[in-house]
């Protein structure tokens, strides 16, 4: 009986494989992610094709209500100023001494009207405040109030043109990473200036950080320093996610 059923989870495990091999066989290039191909991020493969097929376009993850607010550690945060190996250390050293008053976040690549935003230009944007669950990769979650300028408002300032189809994200602490168009542009993806009433603290990225409220918590970079816009997929190299080891598509 043993062997009966072991039989019987092995044909279920192929059959269950065969039916996903389909399903991503079936599924047009566009609404696959860029690491479509890629054996060893076959899971980020089916879970993106997954949520393209079945949730609405611009779902929307659960708000909760301030007495809901937790705790919020910034686990694995390392302010940018205090490696020295780090070739924006000393910008960003000087940037957080004057306040972040010079502090400029460009927007250029494949946009009309290249841009830089000051931390007071994003604040004159309309504002969106939102309480939402950061769910970490090490397995804890927090639920925190975020206040910034929806990302899709920036995007359409600076003009995107026809064939752009990524957004680069690159921070002071020197790391790379990337959204396609449909999170980018969801409507509670924020460029966070704001968290529980309050300037964002530096431990959790000031001055501005991205929320990117559909993924897991390590997309929401921190530090931002440039945005570029890109009709083609770049994986950052050495400094972003897929080559150390992170998965690019990280949607909960």
């Amino acid at each position: 009986m043993k062997t009966t059923g072991l039989i019987t989870r092995r044909r279920a495990l192929i059959t269950g494989l065969g039916a996903a091999g389909g399903f991503l066989l079936a599924r047009p290039p566009k609404d696959l992610p860029p690491t479509y191909g890629n054996l060893l991020r076959m899971g980020d493969t089916l879970t993106y094709a997954a949520h393209r097929t079945f949730l609405p376009t611009h779902a929307l993850v659960k708000e909760y209500r301030e007495q809901d607010i937790t705790s919020f550690p910034a686990t694995g945060t390392t302010n940018p100023g205090t490696n020295d190996k780090n070739p924006l250390a000393e910008t960003w050293r000087r940037l957080q001494a004057g306040s972040f008053a010079d502090w400029r976040l460009t927007v250029e690549g494949r946009v009309n009207k290249p841009r830089a935003f000051s931390l007071d230009d994003l604040k004159r944007l309309p504002a969106k405040t939102q309480i939402t669950r950061h769910t970490c990769e090490e397995g804890w979650t927090a639920i925190g109030q975020w206040t910034g300028v929806p990302l899709s408002l920036v995007l359409d300032a600076a003009g995107l043109q026809p064939d752009a189809r990524f957004v680069m994200f690159y921070s002071y602490d020197d790391w790379a990473d990337s959204l396609d168009l449909l999170d980018a542009l969801h409507p509670q993806t924020l460029l966070a200036y704001a968290m529980n009433g309050r300037d964002l603290p530096v431990p959790h990225g000031a001055p501005v950080r991205l929320r990117v409220e559909r993924q897991m918590g390590y997309k929401s970079m921190k530090y931002l320093h440039k945005i570029v816009v890109t009709n083609e997929f770049d994986d950052g190299g050495d400094k972003g996610n897929i080559q150390n080891g992170w998965s690019w598509y990280t949607g909960i």
